[in-house]
């Protein structure tokens, strides 16, 4: 796997479009990972949050609302730029994932969102969330689910009789790389890189930054299909296959 830098696989590039999509109603953001993260979180007026690969802020504002007291960290100038602007409470810095600029032990929370899939080193990223956290902290990943979402290798499709959608994964346990165009039809050259990982990576990472994993949920997708002959199926399939993953583990000691 080519070595990158945090700038190679960051949204930056295209921090505008990125923050007019997510300002939109109805995305997965919105309706699936907040209101679940939120739960999962269960902040308190004065909890330490970190948000690593905070983008432009948009679940830190959320954090902050919660009474937490939040520090907001990208590798991108232009990402935290509207981060800062947008207001909400949070500090922010501009910082990899993999070099964040705090003590040790500095935060009650340390929150990856919809980030990992896009930081190389992952390890390293994950090792120092760990380290950003006090004995007892919490360290919690939410990706796009490695079993069901392999960037470029997975996709729904349709038995011979037209009567079950399922999913197809073509690769799971290989490490991959691959660009993705970060807004398919209007400009074809822009893109960034993800990178998909197997579970088993994951929990050996979490280990190795001395974390133990107490929670694992899987979530699937809000959306119901318009009536029609393969509406139950689609729905179905919805339901069975989730579009998300969230892992929270706690620093040991």
């Amino acid at each position: 796997m080519p070595k990158l830098k945090s700038s190679d696989t960051s949204w930056g590039r295209d921090a505008e479009w990125y923050d007019d999509l997510l300002g939109k109603p109805g995305t997965y953001q919105e309706e699936v990972v907040l209101p679940n993260l939120t739960r999962v979180l269960a902040l308190q007026q004065g909890y330490r949050v970190i948000d690593v690969a905070c983008g432009q802020g948009y679940f830190a504002r959320t954090f902050a609302a919660a009474g937490a007291e939040v520090l907001g960290v990208d590798a991108s100038p232009s990402l935290i730029k509207i981060a800062r602007e947008s207001g909400g409470g949070p500090r922010y810095e501009v910082a990899p994932a993999e070099e964040l600029p705090v003590p040790d032990g500095s935060f009650d929370v340390a929150a990856i969102v919809l980030a990992i899939q896009n930081i190389e080193p992952a390890g390293a990223a994950i090792a120092e969330a760990a380290r950003a956290v006090g004995p007892g902290g919490r360290v919690v990943l939410v990706m796009n689910h490695p079993a069901f979402r392999i960037p470029k290798h997975s996709d729904w499709e349709w038995s011979g009789d037209g009567k079950v959608q399922y999913r197809r994964a073509d690769r799971y346990l290989s490490e991959l790389h691959e660009k993705i165009q970060t807004h398919p039809g209007s400009d074809p050259d822009r893109y960034t890189h993800s990178f998909h990982r197997p579970l088993q990576f994951y929990f050996k990472a979490l280990a190795k930054a001395g974390l133990s994993v107490g929670r694992l949920e899987e979530w699937t997708s809000n959306r119901k299909s318009q009536p029609g002959p393969r509406a139950e199926a689609e729905n179905r399939a919805r339901a069975e296959f989730p579009l998300f993953l969230m892992i929270e583990a706690r620093r040991d000691g």
